[in-house]
């Protein structure tokens, strides 16, 4: 439900997935005099939806404004807590009539960069959902199926890989599974896709299901495989979602004109390039400059000072899908950059934790790609670390 407030006091209670509705709120705002050339600047509390695609068409300003911050306005026309959609609607006007200023629009981004930070964001998500099943497997298995635990122990993503998702469903009870024969289990492997190793790992898998484990009584294993089974159904719909967004996201990305520039950086690939790009977005004026940029990311200290007291501590207000991007970034970093590694080391000479001192490398990760992204720019090593912290780095 969206409320659109006109300067006579009349409001309009919308549903923006309803066609008429959407017309309704563009022709109210025509008729305050609203037109490509002089748009009229909208205040909603949402950055998402159909009516906010509408709303951004031409040149309008659309500002999102977050329903906290709108509570706190509300507190300053009345102390009552009284609610209602037309007294919100009037906030939300006045928010724009009085402190414009203090508030950022929705960046101008492109089409496809739009795109991009839809599928980066949902392949993020994927992930999360994928790892979520994963772990409600894991604690499945440990309470009736350990050997399938030991099996797949030494796999990286054990059970989000198909080769072990496939004796599961082949033997989803520890009874069935050390009745399997090598060649059964060969074959569940083959139905999986490995293609190296078979008769090896089937000899290895085939030891681990054969050896004492603790079990459950008959009826009770029956039933937890069962449970295992339905769990099998919902991973593997996950993992397939996590391979065909990830295809999607290398698919989309290598078109966007920045690419190029953040491929060059070390540490970023296709992926992890598009969950940044997805969140900094391909509006160069969203941000005044590189500062504003690192305040976003979360990356660069806050101070917060009261009498006799300040401390400078790390921010907890920020995007948080950019800051945890930037995480892995940096951590990706100190492998791949001579000089980052350098830098991070400097850092925890001076008494820096393992986290501070990589939320400094990605502060100036970040600070050096809005620069390159201004200015039209690769990456460059010696810029970004000057000679002395390569020395340094080589005489360690």
């Amino acid at each position: 439900m969206a409320v659109t407030w006109a300067p006579d006091g009349r409001f309009v209670r919308t549903r923006p997935e309803r066609p008429t509705a959407r017309q309704c709120a563009l022709e109210l705002l025509a008729e305050y005099g609203d037109s490509e050339e002089n748009p009229i600047p909208v205040a909603i509390e949402t950055s998402r939806g159909l009516l906010v695609a509408v709303l951004r068409t031409g040149r309008r300003k659309v500002f999102a404004i977050n329903p906290m911050a709108a509570a706190r306005y509300r507190d300053r026309r009345s102390v009552s807590r009284k609610k209602s959609d037309p007294g919100d609607a009037l906030v939300l006007a006045n928010i724009l009539r009085t402190d414009m200023h203090a508030h950022r629009p929705l960046p101008d981004d492109s089409d496809l960069g739009r795109a991009i930070t839809v599928l980066a964001r949902a392949r993020q998500d994927s992930l999360r959902n994928r790892q979520q099943l994963a772990n409600q497997l894991r604690s499945l298995l440990r309470e009736h199926y350990p050997a399938a635990l030991a099996a797949f122990a030494t796999w990286t993503n054990g059970l989000c890989r198909p080769e072990a998702r496939e004796p599961l469903k082949t033997a989803p009870t520890p009874a069935r599974a050390a009745r399997l024969t090598r060649t059964q289990i060969q074959a569940a492997l083959k139905r999986a896709g490995r293609q190296r190793g078979i008769e090896a790992e089937a000899d290895r898998l085939h030891e681990v299901f054969r050896d004492e484990w603790a079990h459950q009584p008959p009826l009770v294993q029956d039933a937890l495989g069962k449970q295992m089974l339905a769990l099998l159904i919902q991973l593997d719909a996950a993992c397939t979602a996590a391979d065909q967004l990830a295809e999607a996201v290398e698919e989309a990305f290598p078109q966007h004109p920045d690419a190029e520039i953040l491929l060059s950086f070390p540490g970023l690939g296709i992926q992890l390039a598009a969950r940044v790009l997805a969140e900094v977005g391909d509006d160069r004026t969203r941000f005044a400059d590189a500062r504003g940029l690192k305040a976003y990311a979360g990356s660069s200290p806050i101070t917060r000072a009261s009498g006799k007291k300040s401390a400078i501590t790390r921010r907890w207000v920020k995007n948080d899908r950019l800051n945890h991007a930037g995480y892995l970034w940096a951590f990706a970093t100190l492998r791949a950059s001579t000089g980052a590694n350098a830098h991070y080391r400097r850092r925890r000479e001076q008494g820096d934790w393992h986290a501070a001192a990589q939320r400094n490398l990605f502060n100036r990760m970040i600070g050096r790609l809005y620069h390159c992204l201004h200015k039209r720019e690769l990456f460059d090593e010696q810029s970004a670390f000057p000679t002395s912290s390569l020395a340094e780095a080589a005489a360690a």
